[in-house]
Order: structure tokens, then sequence, then C-alpha cells
């Protein structure tokens, strides 16, 4: 099995869920059967609250490409990022070393389109998602459209709840009312992209499918790992294109 390096602690309990979720996505018999993971939880990545929605913070771009060359050196044969918001510098990400990286925004947007062809995908995850269109070019690219929640402190006020005491049920609540409020605003499908709303990813209703990026994130990984399958959002070769990688 190929060894999946893991740019983490943005934050890390989310990190560390996305291991549990790569865990508990295989039928183990022995430890050799699970997928070998190498792991950089980096709490020192600089905010990308402060760099993208207050235009103070440090740039965040240079110490991700540094954690993906680190992975790589230590024998990742593919890289992955559990942090939605941190896409924005994936294409630094891609482009560091030669591995391949599976783009966890890009995959999401192939996963809404199949529920809901032509359809608005309601964006539950941080206002720098909206603020720097994150996910708008990938969502095009599936002739998809964006909603976003239309009180975008109160998102930005459940992930820092969350990462300062955890998933609550008054966030869960929170996150259902938004939610509600997205469907209300033509929102088909609902795709929870904040790796924080993960934590409580069950906890939240709405009246459309909903599906969490950071599962669709885990089954390609698992997948790439066991298979070498293809998949159209994964940077082969440092290449910023998406190309199809061969077992």
């Amino acid at each position: 099995m190929r060894k999946i390096g893991v740019l983490g602690g943005m934050g890390p309990e989310a990190t560390i869920y996305f291991m549990q979720q790569v865990v508990d996505a295989i039928d183990a018999r022995d430890d050799s059967d699970h997928i070998p993971l190498l792991v950089d939880n980096n709490t020192q990545v600089p905010s990308r609250i402060k760099a993208i929605l207050e235009g103070g913070g440090k740039d965040p771009g240079p110490v991700l490409a540094q954690m993906a060359e680190g992975l790589v050196a230590a024998g990742a044969e593919a890289l992955v990022m559990p942090c939605n918001t941190a896409h924005y510098y994936a294409d630094q990400v891609a482009t560091a070393t030669d591995a391949p990286f599976l783009n966890m925004v890009e995959m999401s947007c192939a996963e809404a389109g199949k529920i809901a062809p032509g359809g608005k995908v309601g964006l539950l995850g941080s206002p720098a998602l909206q603020q720097v269109g994150v996910f708008e070019a990938a969502l095009a690219d599936q002739g998809l459209s964006s909603v976003y929640a239309a009180e975008q402190g109160r998102a930005l006020a459940t992930i820092r709840s969350i990462k300062a005491q955890g998933p609550s049920e008054f966030a869960a609540h929170t996150l259902s009312d938004i939610c509600a409020q997205m469907v209300d605003d033509g929102a088909d499908v609902i795709c929870i992209c904040c790796t924080e709303f993960s934590l409580l990813a069950s906890a939240i209703n709405a009246r459309v499918p909903m599906f969490d990026a950071l599962q669709v994130l885990v089954s390609a990984s698992v997948e790439y790992s066991r298979l070498g399958a293809s998949s159209p959002s994964v940077n082969e070769g440092g290449d910023a294109q998406r190309s199809a990688v061969a077992p």
C-alpha cells in the first residue's frame, strides 16, 4: 500500500478525526491491513482566518509547502490536507513536490455534481471560503453554483467555539439553522466543508442531501493507497492541472 502524507494541525482534533476515519474505513484483521499514514500535525501553521479574512496574518502557503516537502522526504507517496480553507493554498502544496496531491475541494465538487447535477451547493464552512472563492472554480467545472451562510459571523463563531471547547449541541443547532437558511436560498445539496464541523456531522440536520468533504477525502485516501486508483482530482507530479493516475 502507498503511504499517505497528511498536512495536519488545522485543527489538531480534526486531523485526529480524519485519521480515525481512515482507520474505521478498513475491514482489518491485522495492523498491516491499515493504510500507512505519515502525519505532520503542525499546530503552528499560520492562521488561515487571519491571513484571508483579516488580512494581517502571516502567509500559510510557504509553511504548507515545507510540510509537503518534509512528508515526501519522509516517504509519503501522495499528499492530503484535511482542511478546506487551506485549499486556497492547494497549488503551492501540489507544486512543492512530485508526489500526487489529492484535492479535497475538487473531489467534493465532483461528489456534489453526482448528487445534484446542475444544482446549487450549500457550503457549510468558513467565511474565508466565500471571500476568496475556494470552491468556485471547481464548482463551475461541474456545472454547479454556490450558496453560502447569510450570517457568516455565526459560522466563524462556531468554528472558534469548536476549536476552543470541542463539539457541542449548541454548535450543531447553529449549523442546522445555517443549513435551513441555505436550503431556503436554493441549495439542493449541503457540503460540510469545514473539518471542525465534520466533528459533529451526524448531529447537523438538513432538509436536502448532505455530505462531508472530509469523508470524501477519507475514501479517496484509502482508494489511492490500496489501489492507486485514477481520480480527476489528483495532481500528479507537482502539476497543478488535474490528471488521472494509473494503478
